[in-house]
């Protein structure tokens, strides 16, 4: 530990035994500067900025800490503590440095393991994260910087709290909230696993810490972005809730017709463009969202989204598959053996589960959208989606809070092998399992004749038959003129009834 503190702080030797001349250390590296200069009177930055404040409990003046630093994987953030000297009364939470997201954001994980009770947690203010297992949610309340293991002692604490009233009032509410706790108590010590987290924030400025190792168990770690609501974007400030909304359902045509002609009769034709008026999901001003109708050949006909904001830049994308429901699923597994088949165009509808074992990536259904690209496009959304703007993996300058250069290393190998995906310098599969078949991916010359794209179905599981709303359509006719539900989901529940 001793050598390990030396290195950290080597150059100089007063920082080891003066607490002040370590802080000064400590700051010069956060500012880039170098150990053996001294800056002018004038030029000193404190780290820590102290603000006298007034105390919410006495009503005496306390001290309020700000401390601006950035979370590995994340972004900047603002740490606030503040402490009254009269009272005793201390309160800790934090706020986002950043604006709020374009989107916002639900990220799941799934603990399989005692090491994941560590795994960091930024919760905004806006946040709400549930115990899926236990169907117990907690609300909106004060950002905060914790572990999952932080968060789980405090919601035992704050259930206990109350437990010796209970039980003079309520014998059988107070047995019901001890089971809670006990509960609790067994998963913040890892005796409870697997169980379920979830955080869902709609400013996007919440996170879970994510792991390399996370594609290795399917749906550990799922995180989705989705446009606001118009109430949500009320409730944040960015908009009025009673903003009249546009009719999705009327196509525009970009060619402008006569005041009063009506649009009931046009019909999307295959290679023109329409737009639709609505609000943007970023701002809640309005905007058009430009479609178009392709045909992919050997597939089928898909419905290409886009929308590209005037007034805040706003950007998104996304690719519809139409036609009937077919009866099976369609698994395409892709060989990439050098560049030319990182050209290929590739569409993942969103639906489709996407794998590629060699470089450790699951994208699980609905998490990038539909995207029509090419293998090289594609992976490289994946890659800009995990690493952002804020990761700062190739600058070692940058001061990353409690980023283990352990940690560091594994996301860059990580990385790494993507790197070398995306130009093909590398071999490797892609696996998109898709219940609705709405996925594609080009072939070189007729399908059967190309090796390195398998195309097979599959039949459905009872799981994804309910995840599709499938489960409950009814779309068959009996006898009797009524129309019941699908003759194969009885199919698909005896098969998964009966082991193999």
């Amino acid at each position: 530990m001793e050598d390990r503190i030396h290195n950290e702080f080597s150059g100089s030797t007063r920082a080891q035994n003066d607490e002040n001349d370590l802080f000064s250390a400590i700051g010069k590296q956060v500012l880039g500067m170098k150990l053996d200069e001294e800056p002018a009177e004038d030029e000193r930055v404190k780290i820590v900025e102290e603000i006298e404040s007034l105390c919410m409990s006495c009503e005496e003046n306390g001290t309020t800490r700000l401390l601006l630093t950035k979370i590995p994987f994340f972004r900047d953030i603002i740490l606030m503590s503040f402490f009254c000297d009269n009272c005793g009364f201390r309160n800790n939470q934090i706020e986002p440095a950043s604006e709020i997201q374009e989107q916002g954001i639900k990220i799941i994980l799934k603990l399989t393991h005692v090491d994941d009770l560590q795994r960091q947690v930024v919760k905004s203010d806006s946040a709400v994260i549930r115990l899926e297992d236990l169907d117990l949610e907690i609300p909106e309340g004060r950002g905060r910087l914790t572990n999952i293991e932080g968060i789980l002692n405090d919601v035992m604490l704050d259930l206990k709290s109350g437990q010796k009233q209970r039980r003079k009032e309520d014998l059988a509410f107070y047995e019901k909230i001890e089971e809670v706790t006990q509960t609790l108590f067994k998963m913040g010590i890892g005796a409870r696993l697997p169980f379920v987290l979830s955080v869902n924030d709609p400013t996007g400025n919440s996170s879970i810490e994510p792991s390399p190792s996370d594609a290795a168990i399917s749906g550990k770690y799922i995180s989705k972005k989705y446009p606001r609501t118009p109430s949500q974007n009320a409730h944040l400030g960015l908009g009025d809730e009673e903003r009249p909304t546009h009719d999705t359902t009327e196509l525009v045509p970009e060619i402008q017709q006569d005041e009063g002609e009506g649009l009931e009769d046009v019909d999307i034709i295959e290679g023109e463009h329409y737009k639709i008026p609505v609000n943007c999901p970023g701002c809640t001003k309005q905007t058009n969202m430009l479609l178009q109708m392709v045909k992919i050949p050997y597939f089928k006909q898909v419905v290409i989204s886009s929308i590209a904001c005037e007034h805040c830049t706003y950007h998104t994308s996304d690719v519809k598959t139409g036609g009937e429901v077919p009866e099976k699923g369609k698994r395409i597994t892709v060989h990439v053996k050098g560049p030319e088949d990182v050209g290929r165009d590739i569409l993942k509808s969103e639906t489709c589960l996407l794998k590629i074992p060699q470089c450790n990536v699951e994208v699980t259904p609905g998490s990038m959208g539909g995207r029509f690209t090419t293998v090289s496009g594609l992976l490289t959304q994946i890659r800009d989606d995990l690493k952002g703007a804020n990761w700062d993996l190739d600058k070692p300058e940058v001061q990353r809070d409690s980023a283990t250069p352990e940690l560091t290393e594994q996301w860059l190998a990580f990385f790494g092998k993507i790197d070398k995906a995306i130009v093909g310098e590398m071999e490797y599969e892609i696996i998109m399992e898709d219940p609705f078949a709405g996925s594609y991916c080009q072939t070189y010359g007729e399908p059967e004749e190309d090796a390195n794209v398998i195309s097979e179905d599959y039949e459905r599981t009872h799981d994804e038959e309910e995840s599709l709303g499938l489960a409950d359509m009814k779309t068959h006719m009996n006898g009797d003129g009524e129309y019941v539900s699908d003759p194969s989901m009885k199919l698909a529940k005896d098969r998964e009834a009966k082991p193999e």
